[in-house]
């Protein structure tokens, strides 16, 4: 080729590239609360970035509409409001001329009664959602932070979601806690009230709420801390970041979930961590300067550990640790190793993962209460996954020793209204009584049932197993599960009933489980109890009110 041709080929295709990226950029001068973009899932993803006078604000992946949009989602923009700033975007940029700014998200007059939103657990407004991060109670406010894509109904650019709430029931949703920075993606972790100013960033009297949370990037995971100054509304992250770095220790990236606990025996902040193969015990007195202590293997992901009194004696406890799949040991805890004295058990199965319980729960309340990730989808919807019924965890003797028990907090019962309630009826008459309901968008059903001559028997919601309970295996839907009364043929059951799911609590939270509420849309018998010969000893049913009313 011509050398001389060759430059002028050069040039010309540079001017054309970059009039393709000025062609993508938009600057906006924000004037609204939120900047709203249509997006679809046949998308490519592309990288969009926010700029102020040429400094890099904010970058995220997002799959634009270029055409009609399948739904759309949100930018809170209160922290720009007054500022100009230049969106870039290397995707598809057919869709920047969609993308609008209004103090209202779109959609908003019917957010909340889209037709697959369930009504009594929390869902995000929009985006994907999975584990739950940093659970703690302060100044009478319970603080849900959460893995949040706000930008897709997708896994991809993990942040910090949060909501608030004064029960647990009802959530008032907040913008995005902890954005993606240069280091990576904000993976899970948990958060403290640092009432004696161990970390120093303590204002007056008023105390730091600390994070202490994994980020992905640059082929590892570390550890790394922020706080806030006015109830985790806003956030600083820490200069000295990352705190602990410790993938060449362990020869692995999956180094993750701090869970960061006081320990006052001790005196010191105990700190539980993910490292390849279970969890890791860290200690700091400063909540900066961590030194390792010990690890226990057999768990994965999404470490917590706590100690409850065994049936309610406070003279006597036990310390439980888990991980994301709900396992757990029951043993003893030094402040810096755990000793494990049996398990690993399981008390909850299905779609629960990645769950963790409150920090900073008043002495008053002595509570251990838990908040699990449900693994569910919502047909349709421009959301996807959901947090489980908050529950009270305790601690009880069994005939196989101690063990885990849940039941949904004590808050949730302001939801129901006892609609009606037989006591020893044959399954015939007991499907009969369920008949109105077949068709309830939520509902929720008590349940004892007795085998007689059936070796199996239970009950479905068109078609589906809610209860499949066979006493020749000792199966319950499919899972391993004995009465605490070996030769018992009775079961009793606390069925809740959502848009998209179903929790079932078994023998007063001895196990529980959760599923996708999927009807064989070709059945038509609604609710129905089956078996040969089987008594329905109690059946209660309740309306549900909805959380979003």
């Amino acid at each position: 080729m011509n050398t001389t041709f060759k430059a002028m080929l050069t040039c010309c295709l540079a001017a054309y590239s970059a009039l393709q990226v000025q062609a993508a950029d938009l600057p906006i001068k924000i004037t609204k609360r939120y900047l709203n973009f249509p997006i679809s899932q046949a998308q490519q993803r592309g990288n969009m970035k926010f700029s102020i006078g040429g400094k890099k604000e904010r970058e995220f992946k997002i799959r634009l509409a270029n055409g009609e949009p399948e739904y759309w989602v949100f930018c809170d923009m209160t922290q720009y409001k007054g500022k100009t700033i230049t969106i870039s975007y290397d995707g598809d940029d057919a869709g920047l001329s969609k993308i609008y700014q209004d103090d209202k998200i779109a959609g908003q007059d019917s957010m909340y009664h889209e037709k697959n939103r369930p009504q009594f657990h929390f869902t995000t407004r929009r985006g994907w959602i999975n584990d739950p991060n940093g659970l703690i109670f302060y100044e009478g406010e319970y603080h849900l932070f959460y893995q949040h894509n706000p930008f897709e109904k997708e896994w991809e650019n993990m942040s910090w979601g949060h909501a608030v709430s004064k029960d647990m029931i009802h959530w008032q949703e907040l913008p995005v806690a902890l954005h993606p920075d240069d280091m990576g993606t904000m993976f899970s972790g948990s958060a403290v009230i640092d009432y004696n100013n161990t970390a120093g960033f303590n204002k007056g009297k008023t105390p730091a709420m600390i994070a202490t949370y994994t980020v992905d990037g640059h082929g590892k995971q570390v550890q790394c801390m922020a706080y806030s100054l006015d109830k985790g509304r806003t956030w600083t992250k820490y200069k000295g970041n990352p705190l602990i770095d410790s993938k060449e220790k362990w020869n692995s990236q999956d180094t993750r979930d701090p869970r960061v606990f006081w320990y006052a025996p001790g005196k010191h902040w105990v700190l539980v961590l993910n490292e390849r193969d279970g969890h890791s015990i860290y200690n700091s007195a400063n909540l900066k300067d961590w030194a390792y202590q010990s690890h226990t293997t057999g768990f994965w992901e999404c470490p917590d550990l706590f100690e409850l009194a065994v049936d309610g004696d406070k003279s006597k406890t036990k310390w439980v640790m888990y991980g994301a799949s709900n396992t757990y040991m029951i043993g003893s805890f030094d402040g810096k190793k755990f000793t494990p004295e049996s398990g690993k058990h399981y008390f909850s199965t299905g779609s629960i993962y990645a769950a963790q319980t409150f920090t900073n729960i008043p002495e008053s309340d002595g509570r251990r209460i838990q908040i699990g990730w449900s693994r569910l989808s919502h047909p349709g919807m421009p959301f996807n996954g959901m947090m489980l019924l908050p529950t009270e965890l305790t601690l009880k003797t069994t005939r196989n020793g101690v063990r885990l028990f849940s039941t949904p907090i004590r808050e949730t019962e302001q939801l129901f209204e006892k609609a009606g309630q037989w006591t020893n009826l044959k399954e015939g008459a007991a499907n009969d009584q369920l008949k109105a309901y077949n068709n309830s968008d939520r509902l929720r059903i008590k349940v004892t049932i007795k085998l007689s001559h059936a070796t199996s028997a239970g009950l479905n919601l068109f078609g589906q197993h809610i209860i499949d309970y066979d006493m020749n295996y000792n199966t319950l839907n499919g899972v391993f599960y004995s009465p605490e009364d070996m030769t018992s043929m009775e079961l009793s059951a606390d069925i809740y009933i959502d848009r998209t799911s179903v929790e079932v609590f078994i023998d007063n939270g001895a196990y529980s489980y959760s599923f996708q509420r999927k009807p064989d849309t070709k059945n038509t018998e609604g609710f129905h109890f089956w078996g040969t010969n089987i008594d329905v000893k109690n059946l209660e049913v309740y309306t549900v009110k909805s959380v979003w009313e």
